[in-house]
């Protein structure tokens, strides 16, 4: 493998969960993390393009060491990806919100099934409380904004009520490990 180059975790490295074995989570239990480990870590989320040479020299390791730790983070989905952090509004995604869903009860799986294939959701979580789901939505402006809530979300059957929650300003956490 290429300098700078790792693993794709894409699929997953064991190809995709058999049909309705949702539930089940077919990787092997998480191992424990050491202090290298979360520095790998820590130096990864600051910078996904970081070359593995750059890596292993900052957590004082050797350049295999660094591959085969990323790699079993990877194997192990602790790392779940490599991906680039978007500015949605300079992206052209102006409008924000957070959307609350109450759903028909177990209707969960089938309802985040549609929800996936949404356009411009970001982040979605079955939640306790007052409602079932929280949805992050990005859209060009407030028109789509209303378009997708109204026409799309509202549609769908198991959808008993939403509201949304209009986001004026994001600031992007990265917390420690």
């Amino acid at each position: 493998m290429p300098d700078g180059q790792i693993a794709d975790s894409s699929s997953g490295p064991r190809g995709p969960a058999p049909e309705g074995a949702e539930g089940l989570d077919p990787r092997p239990p998480a191992r424990p993390l050491d202090p290298v480990d979360r520095d790998i870590l820590r130096l990864l989320r600051a910078d996904g393009r970081m070359s593995v040479r750059a890596l292993a020299e900052q957590v004082h390791i050797s350049r295999a060491n660094a591959y085969a730790r990323i790699n079993r983070l990877v194997e192990d989905g602790v790392i779940r990806g490599f991906s680039a952090r978007i500015d949605e509004e300079r992206a052209g995604q102006g409008a924000s919100a957070y959307i609350t869903l109450k759903i028909v009860q177990d209707s969960w799986r089938s309802v985040r099934e549609k929800l996936l294939r949404l356009p411009g959701a970001a982040h979605m979580a079955l939640v306790s409380g007052d409602f079932d789901v929280l949805l992050l939505v990005h859209t060009a402006d407030n028109r789509s904004l209303r378009d997708l809530v109204l026409t799309k979300i509202q549609s769908i059957p198991e959808v008993i009520s939403t509201r949304t929650l209009l986001v004026f300003e994001e600031t992007h956490l990265e917390p420690d490990i």
